[in-house]
């Protein structure tokens, strides 16, 4: 079953483009990073010794208050979404206004490394690297946005653009429900024109994100008849749980596993003659015996596609296979709440090929796009079907993401930094749509 991935476009870029020079206001934009380099290091170490895993709702709050400084310093108007409806801390929403076109800036304030993790400090390293909880994913993201946007007020640039900045406090484990703890940024991507994500990608700064696969979850549930095992096949039994799942389980394999893009992963499996699996979805528990029909199996994945429309195909498929009952046999198959996909649009190339330019422009090489399947779900994902270009991973880069051995190659604070300012100077030179 192949699926036409929905405004897919080739790449945009190419190794023959042509590197423009300079204007004196991109050179000040240069200029002014730079210059205030230090102080784009020392905010990086302030906010990563001050622990904000996402349940840690007072650290979060913390390092929310330290960019409101930052984006009020600039102009922004700011305040905060109390995270309560949905369990979490909150978010961060500052707004600026403008005359140009509308962007929407997108990162977050948590990290997976909670209180009681081990892993709690700023460490320099040698080479120009430091180590340290959420220093690429990404503290040096939100970083490097309030300090292109500093660039920008300093060359005079900032008031040619409307910006829009979401700092979520949740991005490493969402709120529930997840719906209403992304409500604010859906509303605040309506009517915007370009969506920037501060992500660390793969960690190099030689790729940008195009397209995310969004990732959704499912449950497996299938029912047999319970009786001793001599019996299993026999009209009156059946063929039992733990066969229905594997049917299932095989056929998803069989019709589906060549999709390019696609994965669907049967990550926790329990079954027996009770089987139950608690309500985070991280632990089960079954009883039973070798010589008994099982009576339930429950089984928890992900589905991972990267278009809307490979979503909703996959769904129909999956439930397809697991109507095909075996005798004695019943199945339940849902899915739950989960990051939409980000499909590789021509906006998206079109973002991306100003991007690509802006990097070769400041003599630091071409920037292209990801592979899907390199690139995990994001926020950005979020806004994909609203905003008509959207762009990802232009934040700090190094190794080693959601490991004690996190480390960020600080030289690309600065250049990472230059680059995203100097696209959003560019892009304040187009005309706002009029969507």
């Amino acid at each position: 079953m192949a699926i036409a991935v929905a405004g897919a476009a080739p790449p945009a870029t190419s190794p023959e483009q042509t590197v423009r020079p300079l204007t004196r206001t991109e050179r000040a934009l240069v200029a002014h990073v730079d210059a205030h380099d230090g102080e784009a290091r020392v905010l990086l170490e302030k906010v990563v010794g001050i622990n904000s895993g996402t349940h840690n709702l007072g650290g979060v709050r913390e390092v929310g208050r330290v960019f409101e400084e930052q984006l009020a310093g600039l102009g922004f108007t700011v305040r905060w979404v109390d995270g309560a409806a949905f369990g979490r801390a909150g978010h961060l929403i500052a707004t600026r206004t403008g005359k140009g076109p509308h962007v929407l800036l997108i990162g977050h304030l948590d990290t997976v490394f909670e209180a009681d993790s081990p892993f709690q400090r700023w460490e320099p390293l040698p080479g120009d690297r430091a180590r340290g909880p959420g220093v690429t994913d990404m503290k040096g993201g939100d970083v490097i946005l309030v300090r292109a946007l500093a660039a920008l007020k300093a060359a005079g640039t900032l008031d040619r653009l409307r910006v829009t900045v979401v700092l979520h406090g949740d991005e490493e484990d969402s709120g529930s429900p997840l719906s209403l703890a992304r409500q604010d940024l859906r509303a605040a991507a309506e009517g915007v024109d370009v969506a920037l994500g501060f992500e660390d990608g793969d960690g190099d700064p030689r790729h940008a994100v195009v397209a995310r696969r969004g990732s959704v979850d499912w449950r497996l549930t299938t029912k047999g008849t319970p009786a001793h095992s001599s019996q299993i096949f026999q009209p009156e039994v059946g063929a039992g749980a733990a066969y229905e799942a594997a049917r299932i389980l095989n056929g998803f394999y069989e019709e589906l596993s060549r999709e390019p893009n696609l994965t669907f992963s049967p990550g926790l499996l329990v079954g027996g003659t009770t089987a139950e699996i608690s309500d985070d979805g991280i632990r089960g528990s079954a009883s039973g015996k070798g010589n008994v029909v099982a009576g339930v199996t429950i089984v928890n994945g992900d589905l991972r596609t990267l278009s809307p429309e490979q979503l909703t195909s996959t769904q129909e498929t999956m439930r397809k296979i697991a109507a095909r009952n075996l005798p004695g046999t019943s199945a339940e198959l849902t899915f739950g709440e989960g990051y939409p996909p980000m499909a590789p649009t021509p906006g998206n190339h079109e973002l991306l090929a100003m991007y690509d330019q802006a990097s070769r422009d400041l003599g630091l090489g071409p920037v292209t796009a990801v592979d899907p399947r390199r690139a995990g779900a994001a926020d950005v994902s979020f806004v994909a079907d609203l905003v008509p270009r959207v762009l990802d991973a232009l934040g700090l880069k190094g190794t080693g993401g959601h490991t004690d051995q996190e480390t960020a190659d600080l030289a690309t604070l600065a250049t990472q930094t230059k680059k995203a300012a100097l696209l959003l100077h560019r892009l304040a030179l187009q005309p706002p749509s009029r969507r």
